[in-house]
């Protein structure tokens, strides 16, 4: 009992001594509140420039706009960062299925990113395959040419028990604060996850050659959410050389399951599809991540760091996810050059790309000036994205991993900050319960100790580096947006983007100005 309480009264003590720029403080709530330009940005990047997938010439519009606005706030060390083998660009303009018998009517899907186009519009009858290995295939050997192919089966509608939209309350930012002791993960649990993920990815890459090979027209899924929204993300490959498959779509669950029960009914379904969509290059092409810096002074080497992904699934317009980040990091450097802030740390702003692909662009930057664990040697390993491999080997640190004191990140939609994930990094909460205190009257009060994850911070985190996402309001970023063709502007709340830039700003701030760089959780035994 005595050991706990002097714990408790050392972690007050350390909340009190823990300085914070009050005056500073508001000037940046002055800026961020009254004269707020974070909508102007996210307006530009939403509805001027559209949805920004990897490599595709909107996202090289994108890392050219960013670059000059950048300039334009008195940025330096402004600049395009290349990483190796992304892969190639991809965009489309139009889709559209019809069914043209039994009846005529328009049926609403769209293509998945990195498969190809028709080339005009094909026409075919309608079958439905169930393929869960490569096994499966065989059955199928010498009947699909000229058909299209429904991929999944019917889904049974499941109405909404909860409001789409929600605010954390009390209740639900209590529950944050529960603490799960985590199961650590066997030899044999890798090896399992490992085995299933190379499974699905020799699967997925068998049933592209077989559908091309067999003339199949098209292929079509069922969205994952039900209401009319499509909820699509990538098929094809990226990488030049490997199996595209055949133009694939996914519909809307209301128009997809009608077709399963007229299969099922053995009516004969003839559809139409049409899908203007192609590869931008011929060979694989480096990604590129956006970066700018306020310069530090006294303390220049070293490095706080605030980043977005402005990478974006292709279907919306790429608000929630993750303009609303972008525009938030972006506004917080815009703020801290016209309060005139003087930073004693190098304020270090990065817009990622590839990280709807698994935080390829972050996880790059992050070998390349911080440290990295060598490559696996295990072929199944290799196969693996970068985020989900075992740590083998000592990690290798480069120069600037002793001179970086933090990364801060946004991209849980455009809901306002609640609070911060301290990833588990226990003697960082008192600090940011003084940096958040200024902003409890807007609604910003929690420190979790928890981690949180999927996201560019653990980029950082993996290799010991203080990485931090902050807790964000939900609003409709589960229910509607996410990763779907509704994310669009109108679902973003400008009150909530403004209050966010502001605490992003107070905390960059804040970190860039420590007499010591923020402390660091060790890394794991045996990382």
């Amino acid at each position: 009992m005595a050991a706990l309480c002097l714990g408790v009264a050392a972690l007050a003590q350390a909340e009190v001594i823990e300085p914070v720029d009050l005056d500073m403080v508001s000037r940046i709530r002055q800026e961020a509140f009254h004269r707020s330009q974070v909508m102007d940005t996210f307006g530009y990047l939403t509805e001027e420039i559209g949805p920004r997938l990897s490599n595709s010439p909107a996202m090289a519009r994108a890392n050219a706009w960013t670059r000059g606005k950048f300039e334009q706030w008195g940025l330096v060390n402004v600049r395009d960062e290349a990483f190796d083998g992304f892969g190639r660009g991809w965009e489309f303009d139009s889709a559209s299925v019809e069914m043209l018998g039994p009846r005529v009517l328009p049926l609403h899907a769209l293509p998945k990113a990195w498969t190809p186009g028709t080339n005009g519009p094909v026409e075919g009858e309608l079958v439905q395959v169930a393929i869960k290995t490569k096994a499966d295939l065989d059955k199928y050997k010498g009947q699909l040419r000229g058909k299209i192919v429904l991929l999944d089966e019917a889904r049974e509608y499941k109405r909404a028990t909860e409001p789409d939209s929600r605010r954390h309350t009390e209740a639900t930012l209590a529950d944050l604060h529960h603490f799960e002791l985590p199961r650590p993960a066997t030899a044999a649990d890798r090896l399992k996850r490992t085995r299933e993920f190379v499974e699905r990815q020799e699967l997925g890459e068998a049933t592209r050659r077989f559908f091309a090979d067999e003339g199949v027209l098209a292929a079509i899924g069922i969205s994952g959410w039900d209401n009319g929204i499509i909820r699509v993300t990538g098929g094809g490959s990226r990488k030049a050389g490997e199996p595209v498959g055949v133009p694939e779509l996914v519909m809307i669950s209301e128009h997809y399951n009608p077709l399963v029960r007229a299969l099922e009914r053995n009516e004969t379904v003839r559809l139409r599809v049409n899908v203007d969509a192609r590869f931008t290059d011929q060979a694989d092409q480096p990604g590129y991540n956006t970066v700018a810096e306020i310069r530090g002074s006294g303390k220049a080497d070293e490095i706080v760091m605030l980043g977005a992904h402005m990478d974006s699934w292709h279907t919306g317009t790429g608000a929630s996810d993750n303009a609303a980040g972008v525009a938030v990091m972006m506004e917080a450097m815009r703020i801290l050059k016209a309060v005139g802030a003087k930073p004693k740390r190098t304020v270090r702003v990065a817009l990622w790309s590839g990280e709807e692909q698994g935080l390829v662009g972050s996880q790059a930057y992050v070998a390349e000036h911080f440290a990295a664990y060598p490559a696996p040697t295990d072929p199944a390993e290799l196969k693996l994205p970068a985020a989900l491999r075992t740590p083998t080997g000592a990690l290798q640190r480069k120069r600037d991993y002793d001179r970086f004191s933090a990364y801060f990140n946004l991209d849980n939609g455009s809901g306002r900050i609640r609070g911060i994930y301290a990833q588990e990094n226990m003697a960082v909460v008192p600090i940011f319960r003084a940096w958040l205190a200024p902003f409890a009257d807007v609604g910003a009060t929690d420190v979790v100790s928890r981690n949180t994850g999927s996201t560019d911070h653990i980029s950082f985190d993996r290799v010991g580096l203080p990485g931090f996402q902050f807790v964000q309001d939900r609003l409709d970023y589960s229910t509607n947006v996410h990763h779907s063709h509704l994310d669009t502007y109108d679902h973003a709340e400008p009150d909530d983007l403004r209050q966010a830039a502001a605490i992003v700003a107070t905390f960059v701030y804040q970190a860039a100005m420590r007499d010591q760089k923020l402390p660091r959780k060790p890394l794991l035994e045996g990382n």
